[in-house]
């Protein structure tokens, strides 16, 4: 937990100091912005992949130590870089890149090391991780959008800080290599596995399936045309776009402690497509501009909602794959979750560009009802039972 706090903090600079750089400090159009996006996590859904299939044979712990360690120098450079004078979009998009690319590859073996330590009890470890993943995140979020005010050398700094102690605290844990039988695999073909492992496994492959499309539009609207509502409908800055999203997050927290309370759930599934369909009332809510209260009130419904989807996904994914080929498989939802958002950013950038900001929200709301209707028709997820 104390390197998922860590990790998580510098995630939730990245989230938020990427777009802006791109939005505000270079002044990029909503149409070079979804592409750019796109472009740095691109690689990251890759390495997320080859980070599964490491996942399932190494030792986590080494693999989190030498990762983190790693991704701390990315900030160090970027900090170099406006020593220098000489910010821009390239030097940004590699400062992205490294960060995405670290974080992407440590995904599943962080899930690795939680499926070991938690046992039998999977719902509230994955339940309480993200809640603190959560938490942690609308820290991180609270220190980047002080930008303006400290400067950005000194956030990057403790961006840097945050993934030094994630990779002294995970050294914590013992030791473990995993007890994969058998020889070793190239890693191309244990991620062919893990997609085969997914595909098969009908729980699995439904909540991925629903996961992924929703993210698409719902993520991505949170991470590409948000931004752009904050500065274009409020006229926000940095500070103010932090705010939110803390706010956010702070919906995705509390949701994950209300569900801690009742855990573990007989039938999460059901939960998980409900409300996949209240998530048309939260995005219309903000949609109609209305007064500044009820922005407020709705990205915390937002927040909420995406604490409980989000979670309830990742919980049906984890408990209902196979020991053997976990890791690989919560690499394929890594990538859903990271991949998803690629595309949406490519999408409802085009879309923000040529209609308007507000205009970025309008895909979820129609694709929210499209899941609910076909997760009813088509999958199983109404009558998954956990193993709990």
């Amino acid at each position: 937990m104390g390197t998922l706090a860590c990790s998580s903090s510098g995630l939730g600079m990245y989230q938020l100091l990427l777009p802006w750089l791109l939005i505000s400090v270079l002044s990029l159009p909503a149409s070079r912005v979804g592409p750019l996006q796109a472009a740095v996590g691109l690689p990251g859904v890759i390495i997320m992949l080859w980070g599964g299939a490491s996942a399932d044979r190494t030792d986590a712990r080494a693999t989190l130590t030498r990762v983190f360690g790693a991704a701390a120098l990315v900030p160090l450079g970027l900090i170099l870089v406006l020593e220098l004078g000489e910010l821009s979009v390239w030097t940004v998009t590699a400062w992205g890149l490294g960060i995405s690319a670290a974080l992407s590859f440590s995904g599943p073996a962080q899930q690795s090391v939680l499926s070991r330590i938690a046992g039998r009890d999977l719902q509230r470890g994955v339940t309480a991780s993200t809640a603190i993943t959560m938490f942690t995140t609308m820290i991180g979020i609270g220190a980047a959008g002080q930008l303006d005010r400290i400067g950005l050398r000194q956030v990057l700094l403790v961006q840097c800080l945050c993934l030094v102690a994630a990779a002294l605290w995970i050294r914590r844990i013992g030791s473990h290599e995993s007890s994969s039988a058998g020889p070793t695999e190239p890693a191309w073909r244990r991620i062919r596995e893990g997609f085969r492992a997914s595909y098969l496994q009908r729980p699995v492959f439904d909540a991925l399936t629903v996961n992924f499309v929703s993210s698409i539009f719902n993520a991505g609207g949170f991470l590409t045309a948000f931004p752009f509502i904050v500065r274009e409908v409020y006229d926000g800055d940095a500070e103010l776009l932090s705010w939110l999203m803390i706010v956010f997050f702070a919906g995705a927290v509390v949701s994950n402690l209300i569900m801690l309370r009742f855990m573990p759930f007989q039938k999460p599934g059901r939960w998980f497509i409900l409300f996949q369909l209240s998530r048309v009332v939260v995005l219309f809510l903000i949609w109609v501009e209305p007064a500044w209260w009820l922005v407020v009130t709705g990205v915390v419904a937002w927040g909420l909602n995406m604490g409980v989807t989000t979670t309830l996904a990742r919980a049906i994914v984890q408990e209902a794959a196979e020991p053997l080929s976990r890791g690989r498989v919560m690499a394929v939802f890594g990538v859903g979750l990271l991949g998803a958002p690629l595309i949406g950013a490519v999408i409802l950038g085009w879309i923000v560009e040529e209609y308007g900001a507000l205009a970025g929200l309008v895909p979820g709301m129609a694709v929210s009802v499209l899941l609910f209707l076909y997760s009813m028709a088509a999958t199983g997820l109404w009558r998954y039972r956990s193993r709990a």
